[in-house]
């Protein structure tokens, strides 16, 4: 299983992290909230946490994300999105996913309602 299915089989309640460094030198521990797929490219969406492991504010970061297919245990790679239709396109796919997340437990709790 790549590092990519497995965050996409992740459960919601099982949080899976990175440690980002910056280019000013600070390090920035983020939650991982979904890998998505956009016109066969793959990107991942981040959530910046702070020292006490949460998130104020609401900023998600967004990156292109690379597995090296034949090495499963490097890193994957994380790249800036230099086109703004592409970022674009990845934020209006972020969207569609919170939507289906949004969805999704709102199914969940209105099935645990009615036994």
């Amino acid at each position: 299983m790549s590092k990519k299915e497995a965050i996409q089989a992740a459960d919601y309640d099982e949080e899976m992290t990175v440690t980002m460094e910056l280019e000013d030198g600070e390090s920035v521990t983020c939650a991982i909230i979904t890998i998505l797929t956009v016109n066969e490219k793959d990107y991942i969406i981040l959530l910046p946490l702070d020292e006490k492991g949460e998130n104020e504010d609401g900023e998600v970061w967004i990156y292109g994300y690379k597995e090296d297919e034949s090495d499963p245990n490097a890193e994957p790679e994380l790249f800036f999105i230099e086109d703004e239709d592409e970022y674009d396109a990845v934020s209006d796919a972020f969207d569609e996913y919170l939507d289906q997340v949004e969805f999704d437990e709102l199914i969940d709790e209105s099935s645990k309602g009615s036994r």
